[in-house]
């Protein structure tokens, strides 16, 4: 799995000019589901999404987790993560998992964050949606679950 993990203000996803998911302060995490991704992959996600002290403590210093700051997620599927754009003009999807498959993964991330006690916002699987948010410092980070422990990345 790939993911961006963006700490904002706040953020929102609408679907055909409705708001289907809006946090305020918390992180804005696109997911990107790619072929062969298991439980490893999302157990994972999950627990970085959870331990990933990215938010200032006291001396301005990324110290605190989400939980810390009593922040919120808004968990966004985004297949493009998986683009590949090193050939041609055109990306490639190979490296993405078919959308049953993706569907299927992704709503066991929201699932499993849920889980931990987290507030939790998505956007809507498979649709064209418009994300809104207000980027906090900038902070933002790429996640690959396959480099988790010296893994390589994927490849084509």
């Amino acid at each position: 799995m790939n993911a961006v993990i963006q700490r904002v203000s706040r953020a929102s996803v609408d679907v055909e000019g409705q708001v289907v998911g809006r946090i305020g302060a918390g992180l804005l995490v696109l997911v990107g589901v790619a072929k062969g991704d298991d439980e490893r992959d999302l157990q994972y996600l999950v627990e970085k999404l959870q331990s990933l002290r990215i938010f200032g403590d006291d001396q301005g210093k990324m110290n605190r987790t989400l939980t810390e700051v009593g922040g919120a997620l808004l968990v966004v599927s985004q297949f493009t993560l998986l683009g590949d754009t090193s050939k041609g003009r055109r990306p490639g999807f190979d490296l993405a998992a078919p959308p049953d498959e993706a569907r299927v993964w992704y709503e066991q991330v929201v699932s499993r964050l849920r889980a931990c006690g987290l507030a939790v916002e998505t956007g809507v699987f498979g649709a064209h949606m418009r994300v809104d948010l207000l980027n906090d410092g900038p902070v933002t980070f790429l996640l690959d679950s396959r480099r988790r422990s010296g893994e390589p990345a994927l490849k084509s």
